[in-house]
């Protein structure tokens, strides 16, 4: 049975185009997906994805930081609320990788390693975009932590690299490589933990008598 095919001229929602770039590229890969097979599946107009997107490298991009906004607006709640550090970093970490282990994202990092050679613009567009931008966002936050000494005194931009490196490890390259499944909620809370008890030892305070030789006022608890 042939599916009906929707009006070209209906104008189609920022999320709904998402959602079949997303099919489409997963599909076809980046070379080979073109804007009018994405018409044809989801409606719309060259003009309606031209005018939100800019072109089919902006669409691609989208698919990372439309998932990638959600992550760093419940980021920003939790700043705005005053959470202590390692809460709003388990909350992010969760996020995260819930993020990177959907097969969307996954799709189009496995996209972005495989057409880097004849699209470098593209990977530079997907790193500022969506990696660089969670890192960004997550020294901002340290940044703060440390103004109001919590931590101690720490180039925040590389400790925020490092903690995304943690919550990563080897685990995302098993999924990305089919070398096992992803991980569930349970298995994502357990390694973020794990990362954040390391990270907050690693990070230390600036009251080190009070809290113990290791500098971690939040060591070994669950943070859930």
């Amino acid at each position: 049975m042939s599916e009906k095919k929707p009006s070209a001229r209906r104008k189609v929602g920022r999320e709904a185009i998402i959602r079949a770039a997303a099919e489409i590229f997963l599909e076809q890969g980046y070379a080979a997906t073109s804007i009018d097979s994405i018409i044809e599946r989801v409606g719309g107009s060259n003009r309606n994805i031209y005018t939100e997107f800019g072109n089919k490298e902006g669409l691609f991009t989208a698919i990372a930081t439309h998932h990638l906004d959600k992550v760093l607006s419940t980021l920003a709640i939790e700043d705005r609320k005053g959470s202590e550090l390692p809460k709003a970093l388990v909350t992010f970490g969760c996020l995260l990788m819930e993020m990177l282990m959907s097969p969307n994202l996954l799709g189009v990092f496995r996209i972005v390693v495989t057409e880097n050679a004849r699209f470098p613009e593209l990977a530079r567009k997907f790193y500022e975009d969506g990696p660089r931008r969670a890192s960004e966002t997550l020294a901002k936050m340290l940044r703060d932590a440390r103004a109001r000494g919590d931590i101690g005194a720490v180039d925040c931009a590389a400790a925020a690299d490092h903690f995304v490196a943690l919550i990563r490890g080897n685990l995302h390259l098993e999924v990305v490589l089919g070398l096992r499944p992803p991980p569930s909620a349970r298995e994502i809370r357990k390694v973020v933990n794990s990362a954040v008890d390391l990270f907050i030892g690693g990070v230390g305070i600036s009251t080190r008598a009070e809290y113990g030789r290791g500098g971690a006022k939040w060591a070994n608890q669950q943070w859930e």
